[in-house]
């Protein structure tokens, strides 16, 4: 899930401080040291899959490999340890980040055969792509899509007005009290309500001649988005009342395994409270408004990423361009957080024990990958508290072009 940025500055005394991490050490022999040390900063979860398999590569290299759980603030964290010459040789972390980690000065891209390219899905290795170069090395791939309970809901919706019918009907017979579950908050959530911006035409960047998104032209502000916002107003407190401001991170999930709506759009990390909760449930894309676009989502690619001024750059590259693009670590990492693998030899070996991955492939077709370009960072607040104030009841236009006034002056400097 995207993770948003906080001032760097304020995170340098975590980053030095970095006492209470998790490490494998492969063992010394009686008579030698391990020749060199890699370090592995991940999150906690991805964190412990890695150890058996550090500690395995470190064996068969004889190298001191740690592997250090970061549990907060991952990204910026990195950044200023990085920049200190105080972080680790890899990071694990999402691929939006690229664009700040190359205008940072700590990641360096690194070379994938063609051969081993191929290995993964498409859409993995062009997210992991940045001004034609490949920066990281992808193992999971995540989207959104809808999650319905199939008990209230046993039909999926064809339509966004399809959906919100039978989620009013539902309301109204006093079976569920929201009718759909999608997290707005009060300052919005603009990898939320994506696809519904996508499927009533709106855009955030447009794109080069070759594929790349232009941070030259921004969609927000632009009439198409105006007017996708006015449909989204339509779904909100002072319309259908599908969208809500009293729905947000925290709360959003547990709405839907608590049996309070029918519906929820959310990813792959949802599934683990959902089959918690022992709810029936199925899963498929978003549904477009009628006559509209496709709803597309925003297709992200967990990676692997070789840090610029690790002291191990060789064995780091060597572990994520050779050892990482074998099935075994990345089936390891599903397991520990079940997203589809973006290996395609190691999604073969899992997706015959869990057919929820191929519905969430099927969701994120033709999805739209995270923009990673710097410019991205400028649009999460602006175009969020545009979005939540809109579904208050905010006019669209004047609110979206405020938003985007914010937005441009911000990529401007």
């Amino acid at each position: 899930m995207r993770i948003s940025l906080r001032a760097v500055g304020a995170c340098a005394l975590v980053a030095l401080s970095l006492t209470a991490c998790s490490s494998t050490k492969t063992p010394a022999s009686s008579s030698t040291q391990p020749a060199a040390t890699l370090t592995i900063w991940a999150d906690d979860q991805r964190s412990a899959a890695l150890k058996p398999f550090a500690e395995a590569f470190g064996k068969a290299n004889h190298v001191d490999v740690q592997v250090q759980a970061v549990s907060k603030d991952l990204q910026t964290v990195y950044v200023t340890a990085a920049q200190s010459g105080k972080g680790p040789d890899i990071v694990v972390g999402a691929h939006d980040w690229i664009g700040n980690l190359v205008q940072n000065g700590t990641i360096d891209p690194i070379q994938l055969s063609e051969q081993q390219k191929a290995g993964f899905a498409d859409v993995a290795v062009k997210a992991v792509t940045f001004n034609g170069q490949v920066y990281g090395v992808p193992y999971a791939i995540e989207n959104l899509a809808l999650i319905r309970n199939t008990d209230l809901a046993p039909a999926a919706p064809g339509t966004i007005e399809d959906l919100v019918a039978a989620g009013k009907a539902l309301k109204d017979a006093g079976k569920v009290s929201t009718v759909m579950s999608l997290q707005v908050g009060q300052n919005g959530d603009a990898y939320h309500v994506y696809p519904l911006f996508a499927s009533a035409g709106g855009y955030l960047f447009g794109t080069k001649a070759n594929g790349d998104y232009d941070p030259a032209d921004l969609g927000v502000g632009k009439p198409a988005s105006i007017e996708a916002f006015k449909k989204i107003a339509a779904l909100g407190e002072k319309g259908a009342g599908a969208l809500t401001r009293s729905v947000n991170s925290d709360n959003a999930i547990p709405t839907f395994t608590g049996g309070k709506a029918p519906f929820l759009i959310s990813g792959p990390w949802a599934v683990a409270d959902i089959k918690k909760a022992g709810l029936h449930y199925d899963i498929t894309p978003v549904p477009p408004f009628a006559g509209g676009k496709p709803a597309q989502p925003f297709v992200g690619v967990q990676a692997f990423y070789v840090a610029s001024k690790g002291k191990s750059k060789a064995l780091a590259g060597e572990f994520i361009t050779n050892y990482l693009t074998k099935p075994d670590l990345q089936v390891a990492l599903y397991q520990a957080n079940p997203r589809p693998p973006a290996l395609t030899a190691a999604l073969d070996q899992v997706k015959g024990s869990d057919p929820d991955l191929e519905k969430w492939l099927s969701a994120g077709k033709g999805g739209a990958v995270l923009p990673a370009i710097p410019a991205m960072a400028a649009v999460w607040d602006p175009f969020g508290k545009a979005e939540s104030a809109i579904v208050g009841g905010a006019d669209p236009a004047a609110t979206l072009t405020g938003a985007a006034k914010t937005i441009s002056d911000a990529i401007a400097k």
